[in-house]
């Protein structure tokens, strides 16, 4: 008999990023949302990019012209949105 174990991880959202999401059209808001509850919340190291230099140790999941910048906690099986942006302005 083969075990399958699925963990899912908790997606959490800063003030700032929901916000931040609230202000995108409706329809890149739900792929963003549907992204991240069906990609990332099961292994979000598979699909992002981690990035370097300033913003070391956060990971980034592209959208078009779209970016969501994350902190990944292992501990907590957690992933923290920090920033939901146009790519143009993501990394301020």
């Amino acid at each position: 008999m083969k075990w399958s174990v699925v963990l899912a991880w908790k997606i959490e959202l800063t003030a700032s990023a929901e916000k931040e999401l609230a202000k995108l059209d409706k329809s890149a808001a739900g792929r963003i949302i549907k992204y991240l509850r069906d990609r990332v919340a099961i292994e979000p190291r598979a699909s992002g990019k981690a990035l370097r230099g300033d913003h070391s140790g956060l990971w980034r999941y592209r959208f078009g012209d779209y970016r969501v910048i994350c902190e990944i906690y292992d501990d907590r099986i957690s992933v923290l949105v920090v920033r939901v942006g146009h790519r143009k302005e993501a990394y301020r």
